[in-house]
């Protein structure tokens, strides 16, 4: 491969990423358009961004959103207050306003030489004008600093990664910017080479039988929250911790049926109620 080509991603050592998910992030780095990346909670999509840079070369800067998160908070934010601070102290700096510019995320990816990975991260919890706040300076790559008088420019357009997790539908004029993927939930084959990409010395009957006791556990009806990835190997680090034997795992050698240290899987009361019944009528 020539050392001129650009890298692509297919995955790292820690992240198993199906073809669909490569060739997404891949074309989103070819076309220079922000990736959005939906899927139910914890299957990877902040985790994502990381394993992106990575495997690019690149530096990650995140900017992780909130309900009070505002589209300028990403560009920059101006400080009055400690201008008009400094001012009443009779400090020389109050004289040059680019002291009291607080840079954003965006500005910081902009920056980066070579160009970065930009997590937008939960996209969805913040006001729904949020997206469409940011689609000129995502666009354009270069937004306006108004109290110097500067433009910002991307000096290489950064590799930009939004999550969202579906609480609020995103603007049609925001998607329309964007390339789309869904994280599906693993199947068992897929999931297996997660968990071994994670604990390489795993005994195989305990991760199958471990695997066997979670995916039972997200096909008990009415349950609020599944199970997800990232606590399935919670669970099995406190598996392997606690030197726990396969056996312990089937349901008819279990307490009550129910498998051991349930609470890094089920993670509200009416669930383990559920689960518990679920589990006790199975025994």
């Amino acid at each position: 491969m020539s050392t001129n080509e650009p890298r692509r991603f297919s995955g790292t050592e820690k992240y198993v990423a199906t073809e669909d998910l490569a060739v997404a992030v891949n074309a989103a780095v070819a076309v220079g358009r922000p990736l959005l990346v939906k899927g139910e909670p914890g299957t990877g999509k902040t985790v994502l961004a990381n394993e992106v840079a990575k495997s690019l070369g690149k530096p990650l800067v995140s900017w992780h959103v909130k309900s009070t998160t505002k589209a300028r908070q990403g560009l920059y934010e101006y400080d009055a207050v400690a201008r008009l601070r400094d001012g009443q102290l009779g400090s020389e700096r109050v004289h040059d306003i680019s002291n009291y510019i607080v840079r954003g995320k965006l500005w910081e990816a902009f920056e980066v030489d070579g160009g970065a990975v930009l997590l937008i991260d939960e996209i969805d919890k913040a006001d729904i004008e949020f997206p469409n706040d940011l689609l000129q300076e995502l666009d354009r790559m270069e937004f306006d600093v108004y109290e110097t008088k500067q433009t910002v420019r991307a000096t290489t357009r950064p590799v930009v990664l939004i999550t969202s997790n579906n609480e609020k539908e995103l603007p049609d004029a925001f998607l329309r910017r964007c390339f789309f993927h869904y994280i599906r939930f693993p199947d068992e084959d897929t999931m297996s080479s997660i968990v071994d990409a994670h604990f390489p010395d795993l005994q195989q009957q305990l991760m199958k039988q471990a695997l066997a006791v979670f995916y039972g556990l997200r096909d008990v009806s009415g349950l609020r929250k599944k199970p997800s990835t990232s606590e399935l190997l919670d669970w099995i680090r406190l598996l392997v911790i606690e030197d726990v034997a396969p056996g312990r795992l089937e349901s008819k050698e279990s307490e009550r049926g129910v498998p051991p240290f349930l609470g890094s899987l089920i993670k509200n009361e009416a669930d383990l109620d559920r689960v518990t019944s679920v589990l006790g009528r199975r025994r």
